[in-house]
């Protein structure tokens, strides 16, 4: 299995569009990656919603997001109100708002949630994403939950430890409201690092993961 870097005609993505159905999916699923993209190409802009949060919850969802974005040349951040476990019965209002955000956004990369994830918000999510950008690299990333739907990723981001230990720290940091769930851990996020890291082969010790449905090289 040999490396591939993305853009290697030599654009950079210039603006990334992050979505999340909930406060904490887009620093759990790719924020690694974010960090890593953002520390490589600090010019790129950014556009970081999260459809679902609110009290604390949103607080939580801005204050994370400002941090993580800090080195972003420009950075956008929209934290909804969509009713939490309820997403497939919003499905209209939440189409309609993924149609304005693809009016107001021509991302050069996309990040989601994974359509085979067996929660309802998330799969909305994913595949509304699809519905609304159609002609663009999308990468679909995985939460770890209790319904132990990991799957067979096959796009890997190396990150070293240092990356890793930034995001597991920023994660435990920023959404306290969330450390009473028993999965919601750093041994947890550790965990599946050090897993997607072992599946690349010994290139990395850690790795984010990443299902690409369809890319056009």
């Amino acid at each position: 299995m040999e490396p591939v870097a993305l853009f290697q005609d030599g654009r950079k993505p210039r603006r990334i569009l992050a979505l999340g159905a909930h406060a904490d999916d887009i620093e759990i699923g790719c924020g690694g990656t974010l960090f890593r993209l953002l520390e490589s190409w600090p010019e790129v802009e950014v556009h970081w919603h999260v459809l679902s949060a609110d009290g604390p919850r949103e607080r939580e969802a801005r204050r994370s997001a400002a941090a993580w974005l800090r080195a972003a040349r420009k950075s956008y951040v929209d934290v909804m109100g969509f009713r939490e476990s309820y997403f497939p019965g919003q499905w209209t209002d939440i189409k309609n708002r993924l149609e304005q955000i693809r009016a107001n956004c021509e991302p050069d990369l996309v990040f989601t949630h994974r359509r085979d994830d067996l929660h309802q918000d998330h799969r909305v999510v994913s595949d509304l994403t699809w519905n609304a950008f159609r002609h663009h690299t999308i990468l679909e990333y995985e939460i770890p939950k209790y319904d132990g739907d990991l799957g067979n990723p096959n796009l890997y981001v190396a990150l070293d430890q240092r990356v890793c230990r930034r995001k597991v720290g920023a994660i435990m940091r920023h959404f306290r409201t969330q450390t009473a769930k028993p999965w919601f851990t750093e041994d947890t996020f550790f965990a599946l690092l050090r897993l997607r890291g072992i599946e690349c082969g010994g290139r990395t010790h850690f790795a984010e993961a990443f299902y690409a449905r369809k890319l056009v090289l």
